[in-house]
């Protein structure tokens, strides 16, 4: 489970430099707080907070679950490979939002592979009770 836990540091800790990317945005293009519309670029930076945000609330429980149920070796891998989706999703997203796609299908897919993984294993347990 040590491994499940360090991604899960990894990915908080990802979120967190998103929120400083998003307070340098702020300075260097002069969007005061608590604006958060005013410069195409600086909304660049602070939807891919926002949508990392909205990524982690599912990432978080399901990569837990998986790990639980299923396989913590696996659920390390897939929250790995979650974690370079972020990255890519940052980086492609506040250069150009339409090369985003990448990133965030290697995010979306391994939060959908544990989601998907957690109901069919905890509906094979119940069915078999």
């Amino acid at each position: 489970m040590a491994l499940v836990q360090l991604v899960i540091a990894l990915a908080l800790l990802q979120f967190m430099v998103f929120g400083m990317a998003v307070g340098w945005a702020r300075g260097k293009f002069g969007v005061k707080a608590p604006a958060t519309t005013g410069n195409e670029i600086f909304e660049r930076y602070f939807r891919v907070q926002m949508n990392t945000l909205e990524q982690l609330v599912v990432f978080v429980p399901a990569i837990l679950l998986f790990a639980t149920l299923h396989s913590t070796f696996w659920a390390a891998i897939l929250g790995a490979v979650w974690l370079v989706g972020r990255g890519i999703f940052f980086y492609s997203y506040t250069r150009n939002p339409a090369s985003r796609g990448l990133g965030f299908m290697l995010t979306m897919l391994p939060s959908a592979i544990m989601v998907i993984g957690v109901i069919i294993i905890t509906v094979r347990a119940a069915i078999a009770v």
